[in-house]
């Protein structure tokens, strides 16, 4: 079985990284894939998707130093599905994109490319982290990251 993502869109917001009690990095941030179509009347639409994106440990701290608002990323993860009860005890439904792979598709200051998106570079470059896709987050009770 399968349950793969790819999202190549632009960042909502800052990413928010904290710290769980044992010192896992956990980081969370908004992303907006667009999609343009024609309508019925033949004029241009575009449909704007947000995406939660829950990013962990590694990712976690390099999303907080080098993610900013409004830059153009592509992730790689799994779809997440969870429940809660909020403050008011109403239960929620999440749907989360838990990322494994992440890539700045913009020039990073001072890295010498002309290129939007870089031609080639390793896997584990400074532009691209690989978490191992069934490493679970930590195992500590809270699995809210926020």
């Amino acid at each position: 079985m399968i349950n793969k993502v790819t999202l190549i869109g632009n960042l909502g917001g800052d990413p928010e990284v904290r710290h769980l009690e044992n010192g896992t990095a956990v980081g969370r941030f908004s992303l907006a894939t667009n999609e343009n179509y024609k309508d019925k009347d033949g004029n241009w639409q575009k449909l704007t998707e947000w995406h939660n994106v829950v990013v962990w440990r590694e990712l976690a701290d390099r999303a907080e130093k080098q993610l900013k608002k409004g830059m153009m990323v592509y992730v790689e993860g799994k779809i997440s599905y969870r429940k809660y009860a909020g403050q008011d005890g109403v239960e929620r439904n999440v749907t989360d994109i838990v990322a494994n792979n992440l890539r700045i598709l913009e020039k990073l200051e001072g890295s010498g490319s002309d290129s939007r998106f870089p031609v080639s570079e390793p896997a584990r470059s400074a532009a691209a982290v690989t978490m191992p896709a069934d490493a679970p987050p930590p195992a500590d009770g809270d699995d809210l990251p926020f």
